[in-house]
C-alpha cells in the first residue's frame, strides 16, 4: 500500500505557479521517459546546430498543455541544457567572452517582447504559426550545407559588433516568442557576419541562448504559464544531452537524423495545423 501511494503521489504531482496549482496528471512511467528520452534528443540537436523546440514543444502540447504554457515550459529544459552546454564548451577550452555576454544581453532586450506576443496571442493562432515554422526551419535542416570557415578571421569590433547587437535583440524577439530553430538562424548569423568558426559557433549560441532563456522563462511564469514538473522532466533529458554533445562532436548518422527529423516535424505540423 505504501509503495502505490508513493508512486502516484510522484505521479501525479501538481506544479505550483505564481500562487496557482495546475494539475497535469502522469499517466503513466512512459511519459515521463518520453520526456526524458526526447528531451535528450533535443539537447543533442539544439547543442549541433539548432532545432530541438521543434520536436519538444509539440510534445508537450500533444500531452495536455495550453499553447501558452507549453511554450513557457519548453524554457526551463533551453535554460538548463544551453547551461549544460556552455559548461561542456568551457571544459574543452571554449569560454564565453565580452562578444558573447554582450550578444545576450541584446538578446535579452528582445526575448522580453517576444515572449510577451507569446503570452498574449491565441493558442489556435500560436499553433498554425508553429505549424509554419516547423515546415520552413525543417526544410533549412535538410538542405543546409556544410561551411568552411578556418581560414576565416573573426569579425567582432567596430560595426560587426553593432550588426551583432542589432541582429540579436531581433533574434531575441523571436527566440522570446517561440525559439523553434534559433539556433540555424544564430549559425547563420554568427558564421556569415561575424565569420566566426563553427565550434566557436556553437559555443556562443548555446550561452547567448542561456542568457536570454532566463529573461523569457521569467517572463513566462510571471502570467503562471510555465509547468515546472513537465518542464523539469524534459530539462533532465536535455541537459544530458547538451553536456555529452558539446563534449563530444557527434558526425555519424547525420543523414539518418535530418530524414527522422523531417518525417517527425511533418506530422506534428499537420498534427498542429488541422487538430487544434
Amino acid at each position: 500500500m505504501l509503495f502505490l501511494y508513493l508512486k502516484t503521489k510522484v505521479l501525479f504531482l501538481s506544479t505550483f505557479q505564481m500562487g496557482r496549482y495546475y494539475i497535469y496528471p502522469m499517466d503513466t512511467l512512459m511519459e515521463i521517459l518520453l520526456l526524458v528520452g526526447v528531451g535528450f534528443l533535443a539537447g543533442v540537436i539544439n547543442t549541433l546546430a539548432g532545432g530541438g523546440s521543434l520536436i519538444t514543444l509539440p510534445v508537450l502540447i500533444f500531452l495536455g498543455l495550453p499553447p501558452a504554457v507549453a511554450n513557457g515550459t519548453n524554457r526551463i529544459a533551453i535554460v538548463i541544457q544551453s547551461l549544460f552546454g556552455s559548461l561542456g564548451y568551457q571544459s574543452k577550452g571554449y569560454p564565453p567572452n565580452r562578444f558573447t555576454f554582450l550578444l545576450g544581453l541584446s538578446a535579452s532586450v528582445g526575448a522580453l517582447i517576444g515572449a510577451r506576443i507569446a503570452i498574449d496571442i491565441e493558442g489556435a493562432l500560436f499553433n498554425k504559426i508553429l505549424a509554419v515554422i516547423m515546415i520552413v526551419v525543417v526544410g533549412l535542416i535538410v538542405a543546409s550545407p556544410k561551411k568552411n570557415l578556418l581560414n576565416k578571421t573573426q569579425r567582432l569590433t567596430g560595426k560587426y559588433l553593432v550588426m551583432g547587437l542589432i541582429g540579436f535583440f531581433c533574434i531575441g524577439i523571436y527566440g522570446g516568442f517561440i525559439n523553434a530553430g534559433i539556433g540555424f538562424v544564430i549559425m547563420l548569423f554568427l558564421t556569415q557576419i561575424n565569420q566566426i568558426d563553427l565550434i566557436r559557433t556553437n559555443a556562443t549560441k548555446v550561452t547567448v541562448v542561456c542568457v536570454y532563456s532566463v529573461f523569457a522563462l521569467g517572463t513566462f511564469a510571471w502570467d503562471g504559464k510555465v509547468d515546472w514538473l513537465l518542464g523539469i522532466w524534459m530539462a533532465l533529458g536535455t541537459s544530458l544531452g547538451a553536456w555529452l554533445t558539446s563534449r563530444w562532436s557527434v558526425k555519424k548518422g547525420e543523414r539518418v537524423v535530418k530524414i527522422a527529423l523531417l518525417i517527425m516535424v511533418s506530422a506534428m505540423a499537420v498534427k498542429l495545423w488541422f487538430f487544434d
